[in-house]
C-alpha cells in the first residue's frame, strides 16, 4: 500500500521524475501543491517511490527509495458490452478505482452501440486516459490493462476465455475460479452466446443496468480476492 501523500502521479522514469504536461498542470495548477509537499510517483507496473515538491516548485525530487508493490493475485477482469454516451468511461473509472486488473469493452450480438474502427481507436485512447486518471486518484501502483474493443467470440477464444463466465440469471455465485466476468448489453445475451458460455454467474434478483452490473461484479471479485488465503499470506 502506498503511503499517504498529497497526490500520486505516473512517470516513465522513476529516477528522472519528469512529469507529463497534463500531470504537471494537475499537480501545480489544479491541486496547487507547494514546495515540500509529499507526492508518490509510480511507473504503472508496480514500482513507486516517495517524492516531494522541489524547493523551486514545478518539479519533484526523490524522498525515498524505489519500492515494488506485488500485484494482487489472482488477476481479475471485467468485460462489458459497450453502452451509449459517457457510460463506458464511468465503468472504466470505477473498475480502475476498485483495482480490477483488466477491463475489456466488448461488442455483442444485441449491442445497440456500434463503433467503427476510427471511433474504436479514439475510444480506446480515451478509456486508457480515464483509467490512468482514476489510478492516480485511487493511489494505485499498478495501472489496469484497458484492452481495445473486443468481439465476444474473440474474447472467449483468447487468453481470458478459459477463466470466463457470463453474468446471467440462474448462474452460480461469482467466484475466483472464474476471475473474468462478461457483462452483456441491456438487450441481454443472444441464444448463440449463451450456448457457448463457459459458465454463468448470477448477480442477484434485480435487473441491473449494464454499467451497474459491471461495477457490482468488479466489487465482488476484488473483495473475494482481498479475502483470498493467498492474499492474506502475502
Amino acid at each position: 500500500m502506498l503511503p499517504a501523500a498529497a497526490a500520486h502521479a505516473f512517470v516513465a522514469d522513476l529516477d528522472a521524475l519528469a512529469l507529463g504536461a497534463d500531470d504537471e498542470h494537475h499537480l501545480f495548477r489544479v491541486l496547487r501543491l507547494r514546495p515540500g509537499e509529499a507526492v508518490t510517483v509510480g511507473d504503472g507496473a508496480g514500482r513507486w517511490r516517495s517524492c516531494r515538491v522541489a524547493k523551486g516548485g514545478g518539479g519533484l525530487e526523490a524522498a525515498g527509495e524505489i519500492t515494488t508493490e506485488p500485484r494482487a493475485e489472482p488477476s481479475v477482469a471485467v468485460a462489458f458490452g459497450i453502452t451509449k454516451g459517457e457510460r463506458p468511461e464511468w465503468v472504466v473509472q470505477k473498475l480502475t478505482e476498485l483495482g480490477v486488473d483488466e477491463i475489456v469493452p466488448m461488442t455483442t450480438r444485441h449491442a445497440v452501440v456500434k463503433w467503427d474502427a476510427d471511433k474504436a481507436r479514439r475510444a480506446h485512447e480515451r478509456l486508457q486516459d480515464v483509467a490512468r486518471s482514476a489510478a492516480m486518484q485511487a493511489r494505485l501502483a499498478w495501472l489496469p490493462v484497458v484492452r481495445p474493443m473486443t468481439a465476444f467470440a474473440d474474447l472467449l477464444a483468447g487468453d481470458l476465455g478459459a477463466g470466463a463466465a457470463l453474468a446471467h440469471p440462474g448462474g452460480g455465485p461469482v467466484s475466483l475460479d472464474r476471475p473474468t466476468v462478461l457483462i452483456g448489453p441491456e438487450g441481454g445475451w443472444s441464444a448463440d452466446e449463451l450456448a457457448v458460455a463457459p459458465a454463468l454467474v448470477d448477480l442477484g434478483p434485480t435487473n441491473l443496468r449494464a454499467e451497474t452490473a459491471a461495477v457490482a461484479v468488479g466489487v465482488r471479485l476484488c473483495v473475494l480476492r482481498a479475502n483470498h488465503p493467498q492474499h492474506e499470506a502475502e
